[in-house]
């Protein structure tokens, strides 16, 4: 196995994570805005999920002796 299968990997139960959260919250029954800590944390739980996913998704800059600082372009 290499790491780019562990990538994927990761990347496809985060994605069942997501639509699994997905689920629950639209057949969460209406909560009270603000105080349903159980709806909120499905909610919490739900963007970590989505920037897990984004963070694999997203180049990272690694500096090198001859590129200290990210090019204009890069985020």
């Amino acid at each position: 196995m290499t790491y780019q299968d562990c990538v994927v990997a990761a990347t496809v139960k985060l994605e069942t994570a997501r639509q699994l959260l997905e689920t629950e919250i639209r057949s969460y029954p209406a909560p009270v805005a603000g105080c349903d800590v159980q709806f909120n944390h499905l909610v919490g739980m739900r963007g970590s999920v989505s920037e897990a996913l984004a963070a694999l998704e997203r180049p990272r800059f690694v500096p090198t002796p001859r590129t200290l600082e990210p090019p204009d372009d890069a985020s």
